[in-house]
């Protein structure tokens, strides 16, 4: 083989040994960001409660109306409750009142409202009951 053959292959060579190096790497990052987000999250919240929000009003209306009427019925006590305008229902509390349909509506839930420093509330569900 001449020189610049030898070459050639040298460099190919350190090329697929340069991407296993970068991978290594970029492993460890995705952990490290995801502890420094838990850590932001716990730092930025205020206040926590649970509530177990009784939605028979929700019950009162026609068959085909529950679902919506129940969301209605939540934000309204969490408005009472928490004394605030705005807040946020995440998907999983959203996909518990849809889970029946629109005519199977929760006759209670039980969630956690989480307000961080900016004043938002973000509405999960209790674990545990």
């Amino acid at each position: 083989m001449s020189k610049k053959e030898k070459t050639v292959v040298a460099e190919k060579e350190e090329e697929k040994e340069k991407p296993a190096v970068a991978e290594e790497k970029t492993e460890k990052k995705p952990e490290e960001k995801a502890e420094k987000k838990r850590e932001e999250k716990r730092e930025d919240i205020v206040e926590e409660r649970v509530y177990t929000v009784p939605l028979a009003h929700a019950w009162i209306a026609p068959i085909k109306k529950r679902s919506p009427r129940a969301m209605r019925v939540l934000k309204e006590y969490l408005r009472k409750n928490m004394k605030i305008k705005d807040f946020v229902v995440s998907e999983e509390v959203n996909e518990r009142f849809w889970s029946q349909g629109i005519e199977g509506a929760p006759r209670r839930i039980r969630v956690r409202a989480v307000k961080d420093k900016e004043g938002v509330v973000t509405v999960y569900l209790a674990k545990g009951g």
